[in-house]
């Protein structure tokens, strides 16, 4: 008999409701960004003091993992559960009472809630703990918004001992309805790399522009032949996104034509053979287009999170954690084209992410402003679901592994 059948896990998360609310709303009150956010932490450690778990903190961010033992006999099972902590570098506009004290930094995208739910996940599993068949890895992680964040907690050993046999994790979308979970087999959220060029021509004046080599329309041409390569070399069942955000050129003057160009953007994949794919032919045509206008170029590709990939036999067991507590699931039709660095331990760890609504009531997710929005919002009942949807995972996993 599970867990959930002896016990409740709706039942248990709502025991924890009230307090990990007060907690998600002190951590949104003080924002923190990157890889260091020591404010977060000592607020989640607090959180899950006297609880029977042990603390092992990461040497390179101030991120951490619980582990909890359970007392039932080992057999061998260990499960990952991971929140991240950090917040985005934008002023907020909500007008919450508990809103950011901090100018320029938001918790926009949830993270707030994700620390709070894992909390709430630890203090339920903990006060069970005497029923649990296995090891649990409460991953407290920060730097999730473009610091690597979980990369470099795997690599100071912190998923080593014990080392998890399936990881699992949630996030929060205002534009989906209260309560429902969503994810699917296969890549969920893209690659996420950012691409730079520099052109190099000859400045001169802009009246005989046949004595320079002006840069500005060698860039425009690589903008327009990156997007034909697209077009017409990447297959449509596997996209890619590319995408030139800034052309830097000129001083401002309307006559002078400058030495040199520079092109800023993202590049999106849903698999590593397209993001190979795509990484040679940036190169390729930006340093060809440049050569054959008599121009010298450099390339540069700053590889950043690879494709959130989730195994099926673990979506099936968030599917059979959500059945458990009676939440509706569904199936998203197709990935998105965000990044996700939850992507490094999927890469080494089978195992999920699911998406989990959290439209405030009575407004259209539709239209609701979205992730990394200054006025985004959430509704906080949604956290109880959370909580028992990581117990219910927990559960499945640990009693019956992938079978």
């Amino acid at each position: 008999m599970g867990l959930d059948e002896q016990g409740g896990w709706a039942a248990a998360a709502e025991e924890q409701f009230d307090e990990v609310v007060a907690l998600r709303r002190a951590i949104h009150a003080e924002p923190e960004v990157g890889l260091h956010c020591p404010l977060t932490t000592e607020k989640a450690k607090a959180a899950l003091a006297g609880l029977p778990l042990e603390i092992r903190d990461s040497r390179s961010t101030t991120g951490f993992v619980a582990i909890l033992r359970g007392q039932t006999g080992d057999n061998g099972r260990t499960v990952l559960l991971r929140g991240d902590m950090d917040a985005l570098p934008m002023s907020e506009e909500t007008g919450l009472p508990f809103a950011s004290r901090h100018e320029g930094r938001m918790h926009a995208c949830g993270h707030d809630t994700h620390t709070a739910m894992l909390v709430g996940a630890a203090r339920a599993l903990s006060a069970r703990r005497d029923r649990l068949p296995g090891t649990v890895v409460f991953m407290f992680q920060p730097g999730e918004e473009g610091h690597h964040g979980a990369r470099f907690m795997m690599e100071d050993g912190l998923l080593a001992d014990p080392a998890p046999d399936a990881a699992f994790a949630l996030h929060v979308s205002p534009n989906m309805p209260s309560g429902v979970v969503v994810s699917r087999v296969g890549p969920l959220l893209a690659s996420a790399n950012t691409v730079h060029a520099r052109i190099t021509g000859r400045g001169g004046h802009a009246a005989m522009p046949h004595d320079n080599i002006d840069p500005v329309p060698i860039a425009c041409e690589i903008v327009t032949a990156l997007q034909t390569f697209i077009a017409r070399r990447v297959p449509v069942s596997d996209p890619a996104v590319l995408t030139i955000t800034t052309i830097s050129a000129g001083t401002g003057a309307h006559n002078i034509v400058p030495d040199t160009a520079e092109l800023l953007g993202t590049l999106r994949t849903l698999s590593e053979p397209t993001r190979a794919l795509m990484f040679d032919a940036f190169e390729r045509i930006v340093t060809g287009i440049a050569a054959a206008h008599g121009a010298t170029a450099e390339a540069r590709i700053d590889a950043g999170y690879p494709v959130t990939m989730n195994d099926p036999r673990a979506v099936q067991v968030m599917r059979d954690g959500a059945a458990a507590i009676d939440a509706p699931y569904e199936v998203m039709k197709a990935p998105m084209m965000g990044g996700e660095d939850f992507s490094y331990v999927l890469r080494d760890v089978p195992g999920a992410m699911a998406f989990i609504g959290a439209a405030p009531t009575g407004t259209d997710p539709a239209v609701n402003p979205p992730l990394h929005n200054t006025r985004m919002t959430i509704d906080e009942r949604v956290m109880a679901r959370g909580i028992a949807l990581h117990c219910a995972v927990v559960d499945r996993f640990l009693e019956r592994g992938f079978d």
